[in-house]
């Protein structure tokens, strides 16, 4: 029986898709959407009753688009699953040399996360929405002389050759996904993480005095991440994650002494931290 439906940018055999399955483990109805709007979208059209999204990566960084989707959307952080990522060159059956390959497809971060081993074998590359979706094309238009960036899973769903495992520049990489709702948590555990976005306002020192609030009450800060806001040159949102729960008097404190220090505040959420 199906308890949830869950959204996720890509095709099936994605490197969210694998996140969702880690993070839901079970009884789960996945839906592949082509963007990362699209899975805002479903989960505040009813289409979807939660989704996953990648907020960043430990070699390439900040997912933007993520980003400004969270102050768009009236949606909730419920949760955060960490993924190891181990990328594959992916080709059909028949080949048998990497010489073979004319061209190499995939998602941007994945092109970009293989740099030194694309420029080792001296391989010309394309990018394209998805990481399992370049697989599924090279596959559906039969492209023999063409490989892809994907993971091992890709491979296995649309029944194609590795060539080369963990080709990755770096081992540490992993990627960083939010689970969202339309509501929030609103249960404690143990270790409890909080993600809120402030914009300050525009003078000396607004922002000094804004994180002042956690360092006087000895809260952790585990990310900050600035954006344009879109409306003025030179201002920023700030991203910001911390240890604690909403319903900590700490955390209460902080965010009643920030809506005295910013322009603008939003909670996304509190939730375990993986």
């Amino acid at each position: 029986m199906v308890a949830y439906k869950v959204a996720f940018q890509g095709e099936r055999g994605a490197y969210s898709e694998q996140a969702a399955l880690k993070y839901f483990k079970e009884g789960i109805e996945l839906l592949p959407l082509r963007s990362l709007f699209d899975v805002f979208d479903a989960i505040e059209n009813y289409k979807a009753d939660y989704g996953i999204a990648p907020i960043e990566n430990s070699i390439e960084g900040s997912v933007n688009e993520t980003y400004d989707l969270l102050l768009e959307k009236d949606l909730k952080v419920i949760g955060e699953v960490k993924e190891r990522i181990v990328h594959c060159l992916i080709v059909h059956p028949e080949i048998k040399d990497i010489k073979e390959l004319k061209v190499v497809y995939s998602h941007h971060q994945a092109l970009a996360q293989c740099r030194n081993f694309l420029k080792k074998m001296n391989l010309p590359y394309e990018p394209y929405y998805d990481t399992a979706g370049s697989v599924k094309m090279i596959k559906e238009k039969g492209y023999k002389q063409a490989g892809a960036i994907a993971g091992e899973r890709a491979s296995q769903i649309y029944s194609m050759k590795i060539l080369f495992k963990g080709i990755e520049d770096n081992a540490s990489n992993f990627t960083r996904f939010l689970i969202l709702s339309r509501e929030p948590l609103n249960k404690k555990s143990k270790r409890d993480k909080t993600s809120i976005i402030f914009t300050t306002k525009h003078e000396p020192g607004a922002l000094y005095r804004a994180l002042e609030e956690f360092a006087l009450r000895n809260i952790n800060l585990t990310m900050i991440v600035s954006r344009p806001t879109k409306t003025k040159p030179w201002e920023y949102n700030f991203y910001l994650d911390f240890e604690g729960n909403l319903q900590d008097k700490l955390v209460m404190e902080v965010l009643k002494g920030l809506e005295k220090k910013t322009s603008f505040i939003k909670v996304l959420g509190s939730y375990p931290s993986h």
